[in-house]
């Protein structure tokens, strides 16, 4: 990475972060006019539309044959089911317990890479990991049918295991392909399991709101690619582990932006649970992970 480059980084991280923590509010705008799985199918689309023409313009290495079935993981997890779970979930969560919640998905990455990649976290690593839980559990009560299943806090954080797994599944295509090409893949692998519902998403739209318009288009554009592919820069100039740190910034904007936004203020409860659960994330992400030498490097 270049000198003159490294000048747009502080950019590229707000870009990143302001779009990513958008999307948290933004999603219960759109709820209002398009149900969750065709909302999931519609903005996706417009990610997949985006992604296509960034591939046909830079022409990276194409995907090997056996690597397809990786991508199509990644996109189901990462992707499909991510988004139905996160959007179901929203219509009874509020941004900022959601934001909580999907914060405890590096934990639950660090938990899956000890089974899967060999790596080993030290007894901080446990006690962060069991804080940052207990921190979930105490926001998940607070919320609309508690910790009982199938409410909309279980399925927040089950969205939250599927971003772990994503996580993990992603590391090897992002070692053999490069971050841009590979979320661009995986973009298009997760619109096309989410096809099914895209013509509920297209009459939605068309009669939707022009909030609820608005809503789509930004959540497509923004945090499903352009945030992506900040990230991209921001990971290519500080490497995964330094950047990583910085997504501690989107529970705090999230809150500012949701209150911007749908006037939203955070309970008591979420903020005590918020505050336990990113004390934990970086509790195990500082002192509670041991990788062995064998480990891959995203």
């Amino acid at each position: 990475m270049t000198h003159s480059s490294g000048r747009f980084l502080p950019f590229f991280v707000a870009v990143a972060i302001l779009s990513w923590a958008s999307a948290y509010p933004v999603v219960r705008i759109a709820l209002h006019d398009l149900a969750p799985v065709p909302l999931a199918a519609l903005r996706y689309a417009v990610a997949a539309v985006m992604a296509a023409l960034w591939l046909c313009w830079k022409r990276p290495q194409r995907p090997q044959t056996r690597d397809i079935p990786q991508i199509l993981a990644c996109g189901l997890l990462g992707i499909t089911l991510y988004n139905i779970l996160f959007n179901c979930g929203e219509m009874t969560v509020s941004s900022a317990a959601a934001s909580f919640v999907i914060s405890a998905a590096p934990l639950m990455a660090g938990l899956l890479a000890m089974v899967f990649l060999g790596e080993r976290m030290s007894p901080w690593g446990w006690v962060g990991s069991l804080l940052s839980f207990s921190g979930v559990a105490l926001i998940a009560m607070g919320q609309s049918g508690g910790l009982a299943f199938g409410s909309g806090a279980t399925l927040v954080f089950g969205a939250a295991v599927c971003a772990a797994f994503y996580t993990i599944l992603q590391k090897r295509l992002i070692h053999r392909y490069g971050a841009l090409p590979t979320i661009a893949y995986v973009l298009i692998s997760g619109a096309v399991f989410l096809a099914p519902w895209l013509p509920q998403g297209l009459e939605s739209f068309a009669h939707a709101s022009w909030q609820g318009q608005v809503s789509v288009l930004e959540l497509g554009i923004f945090p499903a690619a352009f945030g992506y592919a900040a990230w991209g820069f921001v990971i290519g100039h500080l490497g995964a582990s330094r950047g990583a740190a910085l997504l501690y910034l989107l529970p705090p904007v999230t809150m500012v932006l949701a209150y911007i936004l749908t006037s939203e203020v955070p309970s008591l409860r979420t903020l005590l649970g918020g505050a336990i659960v990113m004390a934990g994330v970086i509790l195990t992400n500082t002192y509670g992970r041991h990788p062995v030498a064998q480990t891959v490097e995203s």
